[in-house]
């Protein structure tokens, strides 16, 4: 069966922030169980947006036809117009995931639309910074956490200074790899080790000898 991660999607948003965790969700070559995972996008309405960096989106599904029963996770990008409170309808969507015990991934200025929202009051939390967050005027300050990714229960958030430490806490989540694999994915995508490149290399080979 296949499980669907949706990824929210407005102008403006920031391409960057998501990609790892969306390439290495599509990109079955060390899951656990290949093609079992898609990502779809999901915006306000059906029109294009247009990423910060000018790539053009159709979205797959609009937020009215988004059901958390239909979804494992929803991951929120960044973008120029969470704070002017533009995306409170993704927060809101947000809102009823949680509620539905399914993961909500938020990064960089979405985090700034969850605060406002209140979703981040009694959870350990992360974002640009504590005074950035402060703005939003919430009331959970004393769960933020100086990390690059927190992960409390079914909410994620992020730096968006730090999308591979974004994509990890989203494939762990998700348990698309196996742990010893999720190391060696972060050792090369995070900190250029090439150990996790050969670590990569022989889970490969050993899959590939295995189905031959």
């Amino acid at each position: 069966m296949t499980k669907t991660v949706h990824l929210a999607v407005y102008d403006t948003f920031s391409d960057w922030e998501p990609g790892f965790a969306t390439a290495h969700i599509n990109r079955p070559l060390w899951h656990r169980e290949p093609g079992e995972w898609q990502v779809r996008t999901v915006g306000a309405t059906k029109d294009s947006v247009v990423s910060m960096g000018g790539m053009r989106v159709t979205p797959d599904l609009t937020l009215d036809e988004l059901s958390p029963a239909d979804s494992a996770m929803l991951i929120l990008p960044g973008s120029a117009t969470w704070e002017s409170g533009e995306l409170n309808a993704f927060a809101e969507k947000a809102r009823a995931f949680l509620a539905a015990g399914v993961p909500v991934a938020a990064i960089c200025g979405a985090t700034f639309g969850l605060a406002s929202a209140g979703l981040l009051d009694g959870r350990k939390h992360t974002s640009n910074a504590a005074e950035y967050l402060a703005m939003s005027g919430y009331s959970g300050g004393e769960g933020f956490v100086y990390e690059p990714a927190v992960t409390d229960g079914d909410l994620i958030t992020a730096s968006g200074t730090l999308p591979v430490d974004f994509a990890r806490a989203i494939l762990g989540r998700l348990n698309i790899f196996e742990p010893h694999i999720l190391e060696a994915w972060y050792l090369l995508y995070g900190k250029n080790d090439p150990a996790g490149f050969f670590t990569l290399a022989e889970y490969e080979e050993s899959r590939a000898a295995a189905t031959a």
